[in-house]
């Protein structure tokens, strides 16, 4: 049992390690740790496209959180909306050229860390 808590403690570490690189990797390249996660989750979605309705789910937040940050973003040329073709309350999500290289450079930087990651996540026991 104390090897389980040592690997799961060291999963636990490496994952703090990873977020915190992961903020500081997203600062260096101009963009927010929040804006980091929405990017990457407009990006992961579906044809790389998405709403605000999904972001509340895949984030965790409120809907004005959402929507504030989505404004932000937008305000940053970070983001694009547009409205959907057949519901006009909808309104579909999509990162711009500028979005989609700052993401890609803070992707890149983190490719060591995820590296290490998945190594701890394999030692890791049901």
């Amino acid at each position: 049992m104390a090897d389980s808590y040592q690997v799961a403690a060291a999963f636990r570490a490496e994952l703090r390690r990873f977020l915190r690189r992961s903020e500081e990797s997203s600062r260096a390249n101009g963009i927010t740790p929040r804006q980091h996660l929405l990017l990457l989750q407009i990006a992961g979605a579906p044809d790389g496209i998405t709403t605000v309705s999904d972001l509340v789910d895949t984030l965790s937040l409120t809907q004005s959180a959402v929507t504030e940050l989505v404004q932000r973003a937008e305000l940053a040329g970070l983001v694009a909306r547009t409205p959907s073709r057949s519901d006009r309350r909808v309104v579909h999500l999509s990162l711009t050229p500028l979005g989609s290289q700052k993401l890609a450079a803070v992707h890149s930087a983190l490719g060591p860390e995820r590296a290490q990651l998945r190594r701890v996540i394999d030692r890791l026991k049901d």
